[in-house]
């Protein structure tokens, strides 16, 4: 995991400049006024200049990094930060500090867009929360780290603007070498491009083994989600462990083998007509289904759906046991099979039609030509996360394109045929020896038609993987217009919390709060007071965050939000309330301090981080680019709504009244969360696709789609 946690680290450091010059700008602007005796206008102008470059650079960015890719936007970020730093340095007037806070904002808006959606792209589901938490631990270390810069110069005798703000320059340096020379480019944009070898080159970097063909069949089949056609199933599962078993098994009507990606056949399925037993997935999303029409329109079954799939993780210990152990006795072949070797060798084999699948025999092809030992016959259908497999059958014994794919979700909690105790424990290894001794288990599935279709000779046909449906009008499919909703209800949401007058306005609040004046009593000056407050507060944010991406993965996002929203309004419900209770000075300060540090430290914790991450896994591979920027887009426009109404309201109905408005806001955002929002942690990206697509069918109610 390693050179993951590197790779994600490197760029992040975009983020960490966006959070070094919001806190420069906010600390610098009284000098900059000073020395150019600016007007509000123009103080305001100067501000959001990169505000609104940020809104239209969003608009184009992921439209373009889905067509160049994720690497040159982050390369091109880091340059804007080097050149704007330079133009601040050197900043002669007013005009020169303008362009310097537009070049700034072209590189805050690429930082904020592309890093999220590249980081999703390169991490293993079972971390993929905690990597996509970085950025905002980053941004935070960089407000941090350049308040307590604003701090020490403010404390010289003639601090100098241009030094504060010009420092950027230097790691930015340091982040163009990164993206440069370290960063790959991400695997599912290089094989939405058909740029297969590429892809396995960068996977088998990054995950640090040799055969990766799982992953890269995975990301071929992640391009085009299933959709309307993919339904569920359950099957009883048994390891396909010798050949004397295969032919048992054949005897035996309606069961279907499945491969793995570019492998043998891997495990004999039996389907379940009628699923008993309270354990499974349809089970769980039949009763989450009832929930839901007892509260008609309240839940979207979406949630319901994924809920279902977590819930029968919890006779597990964690997600990490199952996703630990690949269903797997010994590969055959060779590791260098790629997406062009044979998917199933038919060598020696004969299609038998009473049982309408493959017969194989047990000497397999590997893809160099060597027979491979006989006997070897078990092998593994691909681990792709979570707890998660795919693995492909054929359908109808057809020669030519006759898969489909199945996602598959083991439920520890029914083994059938089995001890129930067998899955149950937290090493994984139980569902191994499972399989080794022979054990069945029960398992649901998403199937769909596999993309990948096959030549004559076996071999896969590369166009199939080619990107599908990457136009605006992909956009319209059921299943990406609901990932959009909650995107873009997430990304508005977080602004009608009110972080944003926070952030803009909590030096105003302390102020008059009397927190400066409290400070001033150890000698040290009001502009040094507030940036210290700043110093402090940033600094309590850090341990949230990391708190935040401990949870990230085991908590889940949805649970994240749905308990720390409760604790924004309470905070800020006592800032609201705080004038009716006569309270001295003192204490006043205190209180006022305390819920601003609580306010911005919980909402970094889960508002400020998981619309981000969220908005990164839902979306398919070949528009996530385009939906991105449109919830990024949402997000600026947000932002500028609410900081540009923030001083007209404060005059109008004081900070109280501002303050109960984002108590509202915070109210609607739970509700939102709890109605809309799926649990995404842990699972594949393309399972997360999968799901969203069949969810968005009409009247898709779980229990429905299950019969």
């Amino acid at each position: 995991m390693q050179e993951i946690i590197i790779v994600a680290a490197a760029a992040t450091l975009g983020n960490l400049l966006i959070g070094w010059d919001s806190s420069t700008i906010a600390g610098g602007m009284g000098y900059i006024k000073r020395e150019f005796k600016l007007d509000p206008t123009v103080e305001g102008m100067i501000v959001s200049t990169s505000f609104f470059t940020g809104t239209i650079v969003t608009i184009f960015s992921g439209k373009v990094s889905d067509m160049i890719g994720r690497r040159p936007m982050l390369i091109g970020s880091s340059i804007m930060f080097f050149l704007s730093g330079l133009a601040m340095l050197w900043a002669p007037n007013v005009a020169f500090i303008v362009f310097s806070r537009l070049l700034d904002g072209i590189g805050i808006a690429l930082a904020v867009t592309i890093t999220p959606v590249y980081i999703s792209e390169i991490a293993p589901p079972e971390i993929r929360g905690l990597l996509n938490t970085l950025p905002q631990f980053s941004c935070s270390l960089g407000m941090f780290l350049a308040y307590i810069w604003m701090f020490s110069m403010s404390l010289l005798e003639s601090p100098s603007w241009r030094a504060m703000l010009g420092v950027v320059s230097i790691p930015s340096v340091a982040y163009f070498f990164l993206v440069v020379f370290f960063l790959p480019e991400s695997p599912p944009w290089l094989v939405s491009k058909s740029r297969i070898s590429e892809a396995r080159k960068v996977l088998q970097r990054i995950r640090g083994q040799e055969d990766v063909s799982g992953e890269l069949a995975l990301l071929a089949e992640g391009m085009n989600p299933g959709g309307e056609s993919t339904i569920i199933e359950e099957y009883i599962i048994t390891p396909a462990g010798s050949t004397e078993q295969i032919s048992n098994m054949e005897s035996a009507k309606d069961c279907i083998k499945l491969y793995g990606p570019n492998q043998g056949v891997s495990m004999i399925a039996h389907p379940i007509s009628n699923v008993h037993g309270g354990g499974s997935i349809l089970a769980l999303s039949r009763q989450g289904s009832l929930a839901g029409q007892a509260t008609p329109g309240l839940k979207d079954p979406i949630v319901n759906l994924f809920g279902s799939m977590h819930e029968s993780d919890h006779h597990h210990h964690h997600h990490h046991d199952l996703a630990a152990q690949s269903i797997d006795q010994g590969s055959f072949g060779t590791h260098h099979d790629n997406l062009q070797a044979p998917l199933l060798s038919r060598q020696g084999s004969s299609v038998v039609d009473r049982s309408r699948f493959y017969k194989r025999s047990s000497s397999m092809r590997g893809s160099n030509g060597n027979l491979a030992a006989q006997g070897e016959t078990a092998t593994k259908a691909t681990n792709i996360g979570g707890g998660w497999q795919l693995a492909y059958k054929a359908v109808d014994g057809k020669k030519e394109g006759g898969f489909q794919r199945l996602y598959l979700h083991a439920d520890p909690s029914i083994g059938a045929g089995s001890q129930h105790g067998s899955f149950v424990g937290n090493s994984g290894t139980d569902l191994q020896l499972a399989l080794e001794r022979g054990e069945s288990f029960q398992a649901a599935a998403l199937v769909s038609q596999s993309v990948l279709a096959l030549n004559k000779d076996n071999t896969i046909k590369p166009e199939a993987v080619a990107n599908k449906g990457s136009g605006w009008g992909a956009l319209l499919e059921p299943g990406v217009k609901r990932a959009l909703i909650v995107g873009i209800g997430l990304q508005a949401l977080q602004q009608a919390a009110g972080i944003n007058g926070f952030l803009y306005y909590a030096p105003q609040i302390l102020e008059e709060a009397g927190v400066g004046a409290l400070l001033s009593s150890f000698g040290i000056t009001e502009t040094s007071a507030s940036l210290l407050v700043n110093v402090i507060i940033t600094f309590s944010m850090l341990p949230c965050i990391a708190l935040s991406m401990k949870l990230m993965d085991i908590a889940g996002r949805r649970a994240l939000l749905l308990n720390t929203i409760p604790i924004l309004i309470v905070s800020l419900t006592v800032l609201v309330l705080r004038d009716s209770f006569p309270m001295i000075s003192i204490v006043n300060a205190a209180v006022t301090a305390t819920c601003v540090i609580v306010y911005e430290s919980i909402f970094c914790m889960g508002f400020g981080v998981i619309p981000n991450i969220i908005c990164a896994e839902i979306f398919p591979t070949s528009v996530r680019g385009i939906c991105i920027s449109i919830c990024a887009l949402t997000f600026w426009i947000s932002t500028l709504i609410v900081t540009s109404s923030f001083p007209f309201l404060l005059h109008q109905i004081g900070l109280t009244g501002v303050f109960s408005l984002f108590v509202c806001g915070c109210l609607i955002s739970w509700v939102f969360v709890y109605t809309k929002v799926p649990e995404t942690k842990g699972m594949p990206l393309e399972v997360i696709i999968e799901f969203f697509t069949i969810g968005a069918k009409p009247g898709a109610d779980p229990a429905t789609m299950a019969s």
